[in-house]
């Protein structure tokens, strides 16, 4: 069990919490020092780069490094975005819900809250460690990878399908809403009033379908290569909704680098088939209502929403982005119904744009 708040830092008042600033060597010292979680020797601290939605430093340990976030109020990207940090604690929460659900090892454990100061402490992956999205753009596809990482995610939907627990602790939607439905689909029906019918009647689908939980930012992004395992990172939109949105945003992640990397685009097609194949195999009996019909339907809204939504993917060049926006646009007009045609039919007309 994680320690709970830090009442010596929280006590002194809300403005000395607005200050702490975990990036800042001297911040985080003053505050761990309070908190009981660090001698009077200098914080050695590295910040961690990456993310959007939260300042996150790598601290280090004589009993084993930790990583620390802090929930930012407004997002660090070009547009407007801000969210609730009280968000951080549905990390927590969803730590602890991958602790149960997934096998050891496969995500950091929680070590420390404060739910004043929105800010949670976990367990460090060991070094060396690569990010998979780093891999995958450097060409190094692993099919054991690709295979493990379906796993994770039929792992979580199967093993919280129907539980009652998870029903109630999870269902608020309020963080999925700010940080995924809104930015991604909302924003992008308005940029793109041509998918605006889609988009809005696949948000409306997607918040009555309440099957299992929904990790949220299932991305390659996401994930730590240790000791070729796959280590899952950032639960803080997670919520107890429609499984298929993971499976549609983790399959942009393959065609969105198929599009960027035309001299791999088989193998990164290939990875989405296999993807899809182990993560239906993973779900073992548990059956979710016209699974593949909403996940080929979220595929199809995450491709549009990362060239037209609040965060587009950023290594799509403008040319590319413009062949994502146009390829996508066609297949709304008559989506195809399954999964394996929606891939298909992408990665066979990127070259007809593109080469």
């Amino acid at each position: 069990m994680a320690a709970k708040c830090c009442e010596n830092w929280t006590g002194a008042g809300a403005m000395v919490t607005r200050r702490l600033d975990i990036e800042d060597a001297n911040s985080l010292g003053d505050y761990l020092r309070a908190c009981g979680l660090h001698d009077a020797q200098p914080v050695v601290s590295q910040t961690l780069a990456g993310g959007v939605s939260n300042r996150t430093v790598l601290l280090a340990r004589a009993d084993g490094d930790w990583v620390i976030k802090q929930a930012l109020n407004k997002l660090r990207v070009q547009t407007d975005w801000f969210a609730d940090p009280a968000r951080i604690h549905r990390e927590a929460a969803g730590l602890e819900a991958a602790a149960a659900l997934l096998p050891v090892g496969a995500a950091p454990r929680l070590t420390f809250e404060d739910s004043e100061a929105h800010v949670i402490a976990m367990t460090a992956v060991p070094s060396p460690h690569r990010n998979w999205k780093a891999c995958l753009l450097d060409g190094d596809i692993k099919e054991s990878h690709v295979t493990r990482f379906a796993m994770l995610a039929a792992q979580l939907h199967a093993g919280s399908a129907g539980q009652a627990r998870y029903q109630t602790d999870f269902a608020d939607q309020q963080y999925f809403e700010a940080l995924r439905l809104e930015p991604y689909y909302g924003y992008a029906a308005l940029r793109e009033p041509r998918a605006a019918g889609f988009l809005h009647a696949l948000m409306k689908d997607t918040r009555a379908r309440r099957l299992a939980l929904v990790h949220g930012d299932f991305s390659p992004k996401n994930v730590l290569v240790y000791q070729d395992g796959l280590v899952l990172l950032d639960f803080e939109v997670m919520h107890y909704g429609d499984p298929a949105f993971d499976v549609g945003f983790a399959l942009t992640h393959f065609l969105g680098k198929a599009n960027h990397l035309p001299q791999i685009r088989t193998k990164l097609g290939d990875a989405a088939h296999a993807f899809w194949q182990q993560y239906r195999q993973g779900l073992g009996d548990v059956h979710f209502d016209e699974l593949d019909g909403f996940a080929a339907m979220h595929l199809l809204g995450c491709l549009l929403a990362r060239v037209a939504g609040r965060s587009p993917l950023e290594y799509l060049t403008a040319r590319e982005q413009s062949a994502q926006r146009e390829i996508t646009l066609s297949l709304i007009v008559r989506p195809p119904h399954t999964v394996e045609r929606v891939v298909e039919e992408f990665v066979t007309m990127l070259p007809r744009i593109l080469d």
